[in-house]
């Protein structure tokens, strides 16, 4: 498999060198490793946003630190009023 990482995709390289930096691995092995922990992360995060232990205003916070170019978290609140 080829990552393009010439002119537009110029930044795929640095993301790769990040996952290889954080893995202290190989470009492939931090590649896989990646691809592998992403989902338990965000199983994980949308874990703690369902928790009703947390304020909105905290679940809110903890969406946007997590969120990435690639995954957004987002809570909302809803509130229906509803009268005969």
């Amino acid at each position: 498999m080829r990552i393009r990482t010439d002119g537009d995709y110029a930044y795929r390289r640095d993301a790769i060198e990040r996952a290889v930096d954080f893995y202290d691995c190989n470009k492939t092995k931090a590649i896989v490793s990646a691809c592998d922990d992403i989902s338990k992360f965000v199983q994980a995060a949308s874990s703690v946003l369902e928790r009703n232990d947390h304020t909105l205003k905290q679940r809110q916070g903890i969406a946007e630190t997590h969120s990435t170019r690639a995954v957004t978290f987002e809570v909302e609140s809803e509130i229906v009023v509803d009268t005969d």
